[in-house]
């Protein structure tokens, strides 16, 4: 098994989810021709290097059988969220949360 992580990711972790959750179990081919077509282009390209970082070790390490590997498990998880103010009106202050998020690709031979 090929475990990839990516742990500097700045979308939020329900968003990132939205785009994982199309790939989960898909074989390797077929999982970058969906992220291809994406909408969500900038988590669609993040992913994408993702996955083609594990097809490089995969094949650096020539165990594993490139046609057959699968996405196995992609988790994303939260990371850091940074706080910010923005200035409101009367003085107020509105506190904005850029959220951050970690995401690992394990990819196996079906």
């Amino acid at each position: 098994m090929i475990v990839v992580k990516n742990n500097n990711v700045n979308k939020s972790a329900r968003k990132v989810r939205q785009v994982c959750d199309l790939i989960r179990k898909e074989k390797v081919e077929d999982a970058l021709r969906i992220l291809r077509f994406n909408e969500k282009k900038e988590i669609a390209i993040m992913l994408t290097k993702l996955v083609n970082s594990g097809l490089q070790i995969a094949s650096e390490s020539n165990k594993y059988d490139l046609d057959n590997l699968v996405i196995d498990t992609i988790m994303v998880d939260e990371g850091p969220t940074a706080k910010r103010i923005q200035p409101r009106a009367q003085g107020r202050a509105f506190r904005v949360r850029k959220r951050s998020s970690y995401v690992t690709v394990a990819l196996k031979e079906a």
